[in-house]
């Protein structure tokens, strides 16, 4: 067994409690995403596990075995950083074989290693090359690749396509993904993306200020958010949350609750309904975007193609009441969706 089971984990550092009270479990072979804002607890959780961060209370078990104030080396686990962590002064053959070497693996099995791994990750024609010499992608296969030769059941990652560009994170996502399921690897990956998140996790642990709001699959963060902070983080554009007080409860369908929320795609152009104005129109080809004005409160709504309306024109929206998501004056989810 290589599961992650955290329990009740805690750091304060002074008057800052930046983990509080944490609990989660990473199944063996599954995939986890820490999300959340920046400040969240998030990488230091990460940290925590990986034993690079002392833990003030709670319990970290590694396969059944309590790892709490083990030495790092002995997790069984690899780790891929934000910043890559190359040697500039080695080459790719040297950077990915660097841990091999440190742990004295024998020469043989060093080479098969990194025959197999830099195949996987299409790194064949570069091993001679300097970090230098890289882009961002080549540079973070390299780190992929140095994960694949240690052979640990469990990999940790921080925030690792955060310096990549759009086409390129969206790739790596993918090549990722992909070693993680052919490996067999329990992974806990750190991200702020909720893209991320979405496209790569088989659980996702959402966090805000050091504690956890709502575990649960993808489809479940954004069918079924546990909080309006969880609705408004998940999905782009983000749920529409509005107070009911300035809305006709006839029209929009709310019984109860003291906001409203409903997603952006949900929302349908109507005879008779909420009267809006449309403040802006973003056309990306497939869908478009537009931002629309009802008393004060915007409104987002995501339509298919192209929609022939521009800003300062009048019309009215609704939606189906079975899409409605009612939240309380603490904004916790009562019902909806």
């Amino acid at each position: 067994m290589t599961g992650i089971k955290v329990d009740r984990l805690v750091k304060q550092w002074d008057a800052l409690r930046a983990v509080d009270n944490v609990s989660f479990t990473a199944q063996e072979g599954t995939l986890t995403v820490l999300l959340g804002p920046s400040g969240c607890g998030k990488s230091t959780i990460l940290r925590m596990i990986a034993g690079l961060e002392t833990v003030d209370a709670g319990e970290i078990q590694i396969g059944g075995h309590n790892v709490t104030y083990q030495d790092p080396a002995k997790r069984g686990i690899s780790m891929v950083f934000q910043s890559y962590a190359l040697f500039p002064h080695l080459d790719v053959r040297e950077n990915i074989l660097f841990g091999l070497k440190v742990r004295r693996v024998e020469v043989k099995e060093r080479e098969s290693r990194l025959i197999d791994a830099a195949r996987m990750v299409g790194l064949e024609d570069l091993l001679s090359r300097k970090p230098a010499q890289l882009s961002g992608g080549q540079r973070q296969r390299v780190a992929l690749a140095r994960t694949i030769v240690a052979k640990q059941p469990v990999c940790l990652m921080d925030e690792p396509l955060s310096n990549l560009d759009a086409k390129l994170r969206a790739e790596m996502r993918d090549e990722i993904h992909r070693l993680q399921r052919s490996l067999n690897l329990t992974m806990v990956y750190v991200t702020h993306d909720q893209t991320e998140a979405m496209s790569l996790a088989d659980q996702v642990v959402l966090l805000q200020q050091g504690m956890i709001v709502q575990i649960g699959t993808p489809a479940e963060l954004y069918e079924q958010p546990a909080t309006d902070f969880v609705a408004q983080f998940i999905g782009a554009p983000p749920m529409n949350v509005l107070p009911i007080s300035g809305l006709d409860k006839k029209i929009v369908g709310a019984n109860g609750g003291h906001f409203l929320g409903i997603r952006p795609e949900k929302v349908r152009f109507a005879d008779s309904g909420l009267p809006v104005e449309v403040s802006a129109v973003d056309y990306m080809g497939a869908e478009t975007v537009l931002r629309l004005q009802h008393q004060g409160n915007t409104i987002m709504a995501r339509l298919n193609g192209r929609v022939d309306v521009v800003p300062g024109d009048r019309l009215h929206v609704d939606w189906s009441r079975d899409d409605a998501h009612l939240f309380d004056k603490n904004g916790v989810r009562l019902s909806g969706g």
